[in-house]
């Protein structure tokens, strides 16, 4: 039987995945995620905006996670507050992510797939996000999804590209 991938709108029953995906891909891990967040704000990201995840055989091999500017100020993840400084967004703007994939299923285009679904549950809404400077593989990827750089910021010691859509 062939491994399907299904992307979908994250339910409580993928929480632990998501934890997973996001822990293996921390710098600490070799990975290229910025920050990490704890299992009570993703909950609350889920209860304030869609999250969406790649499953294959029930398992998380991607997310993309969102937050409303209204829910991201009860969060205080300092990274964002710097994002938010350097370009503010329009009035119902969200954050777009962080976006992970797991290693064995990267460049088979499922953060395209996760953004379109995302977009398909968020039409005519500004995106706003940041991806460090020196990862030259994302800065790609949403390039291609028709994200455009709009601003950078410093932040601890590494420079961050603030993109848009």
């Amino acid at each position: 039987m062939k491994d399907t991938i299904e992307i979908k709108i994250a339910q409580q029953a993928n929480l632990e995945g998501i934890i997973k995906l996001q822990s293996d891909n921390q710098v600490s891990q070799g990975g290229t995620l910025s920050g990490e967040l704890n299992k009570n704000q993703i909950q609350e990201m889920m209860h304030d905006m869609p999250q969406i995840v790649a499953l294959m055989n029930d398992q998380v091999v991607g997310f993309l996670l969102t937050t409303s500017k209204a829910a991201h100020h009860k969060l205080t993840v300092p990274i964002v507050n710097a994002m938010f400084e350097s370009y503010t967004g329009t009035a119902d703007s969200y954050i777009y992510g962080p976006i992970c994939v797991s290693k064995d299923q990267r460049g088979k285009g499922l953060a395209q797939l996760m953004f379109k679904e995302l977009i398909h549950n968020e039409p005519n809404r500004e995106g706003v996000l940041f991806i460090r400077s020196d990862n030259e593989p994302s800065l790609r990827a949403h390039e291609k999804m028709g994200m455009h750089k709009v601003s950078s910021f410093g932040f601890n010691n590494a420079k961050f590209d603030v993109f848009a859509y």
